[in-house]
């Protein structure tokens, strides 16, 4: 259960961490914890669940539209350090209106918006916590030990086709990257089957796996110009799962700018399904 103490009785640091879905939240928290910090975990629901509960030294719940609410709950809490950590799906926007029922606040700044591209979207909401005097700290400062090192990381090794494949669609990933569709591709053959757009890296992998038939190259990518306090690239245990369900074979993940959630777990389990995981370089 959550530590119940003040932040002052408990850590000179207080850190809001702002979570979405997925396990990385979970990861970033207990690690903020080691470092000194007291965490105050804020779900953002949907889609985010419960999970980070038992790791924060407190947890909130804030309903996905209700921007106001949020910043009313951070100037209550007086936070001065935040960090967003967990996937919050932009088809949430379209999908289903009972999910995202704006508050002013969030009304106004999406009226603000020039498009409703992913960066366009998170930019302005760092801008408006920034206004109010909290400084956003990039997820990577909580995540070291889960960025994926250069190198073969499976026992299977790549092939020179595969290798071929990673080549192509890292190029066409990083162009993707670049007009902030997505950050992942799927390749066979030096064919594109699926490029990730709003749905999501698992989804993509599936769709562009069921094209593929099987053997499916995956290359997931940061942007070329990152931002490293949202939307950093993560790949979990679902990633895998949906590259088992479609017979993916290999994935490819940009060394040092890329997350693994659940690192040794994760990578157990594909040297189980015998799937090939790669850390790749840009070329020198």
């Amino acid at each position: 259960m959550p530590v119940e103490a003040s932040p002052n009785e408990k850590s000179p640091r207080m850190l809001a961490l702002i979570a979405g879905m997925g396990s990385l939240p979970v990861a970033v928290a207990e690690e903020a914890r080691r470092m000194g910090y007291y965490v105050v975990g804020i779900a953002l629901q949907p889609p985010a669940d419960e999970s980070l509960k038992p790791v924060a030294d407190e947890f909130h719940k804030v309903r996905i539209g209700s921007f106001g609410g949020l910043l009313s709950l951070l100037k209550k809490l007086s936070v001065r350090e935040a960090v967003m950590a967990g996937k919050i799906p932009k088809k949430l926007l379209y999908e289903s209106k009972k999910n995202l029922i704006p508050d002013l606040q969030a009304m106004k700044l999406l009226f603000s918006l020039k498009n409703r591209a992913d960066d366009t979207i998170m930019l302005a909401v760092v801008k408006e916590l920034e206004k109010k005097g909290i400084k956003i700290l990039e997820t990577t400062t909580f995540t070291k030990n889960l960025l994926v090192p250069e190198g073969i990381l499976t026992r299977k090794k790549p092939t020179k086709d595969d290798m071929e494949d990673i080549e192509f669609g890292w190029e066409i990933a990083k162009k993707i990257g670049g007009l902030d569709i997505g950050q992942t591709v799927v390749v066979k053959d030096r064919a594109v089957m699926a490029v990730e757009a709003i749905e999501g890296t698992d989804e993509a992998i599936k769709r562009g796996g069921e094209l593929a038939r099987k053997d499916a190259v995956i290359v997931k990518v940061s942007k070329p110009r990152q931002d490293m306090r949202f939307d950093v690239p993560a790949v979990g245990i679902e990633t895998l799962r949906s590259m088992k369900k479609s017979g993916a074979k290999v994935l490819a993940l940009e060394a040092s700018k890329c997350i693994i959630v659940e690192k040794d777990t994760f990578l157990d389990e594909a040297d189980k399904a015998g799937i090939v995981v790669v850390g790749v370089s840009p070329a020198k």
